[in-house]
């Protein structure tokens, strides 16, 4: 299937919906131009059966190289990367262990961090809003980083405060604002990405809720708007167009120098304290 070159490399990503990957794609393209190559672009919806045949597709126009977004992927797709022998890599989350050499970000320590932020605040009750983790390594990695940091700081995560949602902001505005019905006693939210923060934002004001005063929310990402919103966003900063960039760099020279490549490089992160979190009004016990 993959044989004459045809200057194209293929990027899967799960959505285009929202400006979640918005920077890596762009970045990604931006470095592999520099090397002569176009990308052709797909989404997968986050289903890992839908990705094998977008990447089956990709293989039948030839194109150079794929990358991958994060480490989940179906069998078949790691075996039909395996057998086509075609430079392959995966962007967005660091694993020292991952099959395809990967450019990203640790996940699992984003959460962590992102945690730890609300409980050195002095947060007791701390309500978790994430993504669906099947099939999506980030949310899951960076879900169990910060359930790691509050189960070892005694945090309680209340009863129905802890929900999955979909990648967007209507839908988590309308979740937790059933959640804050029901769990008063919260002062923090934790948030799996900016994009479900921002829905996040939006409940609170609609419970009349002032944030940070009344409660606190932190997000994962920083996205772009996010430092432009009113209060601006506390979260965890991905570096996007560093991963996007390097992965990009990193793929067009394997395909050009015609080696086989087994880096692994993990990006820094680190927390950006804005306008959402301060220390709770009042402990409910």
């Amino acid at each position: 299937m993959h044989g004459i070159r045809s200057g194209t490399i293929g990027l899967v990503v799960p959505t285009i919906d929202h400006a979640i990957f918005a920077e890596v794609i762009q970045a990604f393209s931006d470095a592999v131009e520099g090397h002569g190559f176009t990308i052709l672009v797909a989404s997968h919806g986050y289903n890992l059966e839908r990705e094998y045949s977008v990447l089956r597709k990709f293989l039948e126009h030839r194109v150079d190289g794929v990358a991958l977004i994060g480490l989940d992927h179906s069998d078949e797709t790691y075996n039909l990367v395996e057998r086509q022998g075609i430079p392959a890599i995966t962007v967005w989350n660091y694993d020292a262990q991952s099959v395809l050499p990967c450019v990203g970000a640790d996940n699992r320590q984003a959460g962590a961090i992102a945690a730890q932020h609300l409980v050195d605040l002095g947060h007791r009750k701390v309500a978790l809003v994430f993504p669906p983790t099947k099939d999506n390594d980030r949310a899951r990695d960076r879900l169990t980083g910060a359930q790691s940091v509050l189960e070892t700081a005694g945090v309680q995560t209340p009863d129905g405060a802890s929900i999955e949602t979909l990648y967007s902001i209507s839908d988590a505005k309308r979740v937790v604002t059933e959640m804050l019905s029901n769990a008063p006693a919260l002062t923090a939210i934790l948030c799996g990405n900016d994009v479900l923060a921002v829905g996040a934002l939006y409940a609170a004001r609609q419970c009349g809720l002032r944030v940070p005063l009344d409660i606190s929310i932190i997000g994962i990402g920083d996205f772009k708007g996010s430092k432009e919103m009113e209060p601006a966003l506390t979260t965890v900063r991905l570096p996007a167009r560093r991963i996007g960039h390097l992965a990009g760099e990193q793929l067009a020279q394997s395909i050009v120098q015609q080696s086989k490549d087994t880096t692994r490089t993990s990006c820094e992160i680190e927390l950006v304290d804005r306008q959402t979190c301060s220390t709770p009004r009042q402990t409910t016990p």
